[in-house]
């Protein structure tokens, strides 16, 4: 590919090498670290081992810089390659426990842990009271972190590691000036349902120790309830700092129907990861989707003369 470098590097050897078929670069919003697949010819020249570190530039644009996990090797001599970036560290299990951190905070409290290399680390503001992980991976810890976050401020960020570097930001700021229609995207699917993370009714419990009492907070949409039935989300929490006002965000959150689109060989750009936001233009039958959506995961295909994307798309009222 002319306009791509993929480079291994083994020690002090720097190695610039040939995908046989095509390089491919997923991306997924929460719980996944980034990952690179490709296949190369094995030859005498070709020297490299599990843990060395690869770099993959298109177009000029930075894309990957990650570590060789897995290799494969066929009958035919072509060794398949899988790497994964930083992010990959984040499966690691730990105990913790944290006090009035916040969850920018706290994730640079893992980066120093695990000796990653950290790039730039959004403020969350808010204020964890106190939390206890306990044979968590790093993922879902930081992940349990954020969603407080979301439910307290309405506020989402996401992790990603940018060539080489764990980064935290707010899905606001990773908004792209592209356009998704039926021009650009060769077919779709789309799905409705208000049959998973739909609520129309949120209940939250706080044991009040010092008093001896069970303080209940509701927050609920009587005209959805009777369209869909009660549909509630019960859940205890730890102090009752603004309990009323955290049900009214997850209501806020939830009280709709999730919506799925699809998106099969769209044209590639280099720019697009999980997280990122664009716009999109599709008539879907019972909606006509004309704004911004997050990407929840990506697979970009780099062939010799081609760049394409697969997208799953959230947002707007595709919500997480």
């Amino acid at each position: 590919m002319a306009n791509a470098q993929l480079i291994i590097q083994n020690g002090s050897q720097i190695m610039e090498v040939a995908a046989e078929e095509g390089v491919i670069w997923e991306t997924t919003r929460k719980g996944v670290p980034g990952k690179l697949t490709f296949s190369v010819v094995k030859d005498e020249a070709l020297n490299f081992q599990e843990g060395n570190a690869v770099r993959f530039i298109y177009d000029g644009v930075k894309i990957f810089y990650g570590f060789v996990f897995t290799k494969k090797r066929s009958s035919n001599d072509l060794i398949a390659v899988t790497c994964y970036d930083q992010l990959r560290y984040f499966k690691n299990k730990d105990t913790y426990v944290y006090k009035n951190k916040t969850a920018s905070e706290f994730l640079q409290m893992l980066i120093a842990d695990f000796n990653m290399k950290a790039g730039k680390i959004e403020n969350t503001g808010f204020k964890i009271p106190s939390r206890i992980e306990d044979n968590k991976t790093l993922f879902d810890m930081v992940q349990s972190a954020l969603d407080f976050t979301l439910q307290s401020t309405r506020k989402m960020y996401v992790l990603y590691d940018d060539f080489g570097a764990v980064t935290l930001q707010n899905i606001e700021s990773m908004k792209l000036d592209l356009l998704i229609d039926e021009e650009t995207g060769e077919s779709f699917d789309y799905t409705s349902s208000i049959d998973s993370n739909t609520y129309n009714k949120i209940k939250l419990s706080f044991e009040n120790k010092d008093k001896g009492t069970r303080e209940i907070y509701i927050a609920q949409d009587s005209k959805r309830m009777n369209d869909w039935g009660i549909l509630q989300l019960f859940e205890t929490i730890q102090n009752n700092v603004n309990g009323k006002a955290k049900a009214d965000a997850l209501l806020s959150l939830y009280n709709q129907k999730t919506r799925d689109l699809s998106i099969k060989k769209a044209f590639g750009d280099p720019r697009v990861r999980a997280g990122s936001s664009l716009g999109v233009g599709l008539y879907l039958g019972d909606i006509t989707v004309a704004n911004y959506m997050i990407v929840e995961n990506v697979k970009h295909t780099f062939n010799e003369n081609e760049h394409y994307m697969d997208l799953r798309l959230i947002g707007g009222e595709f919500i997480a």
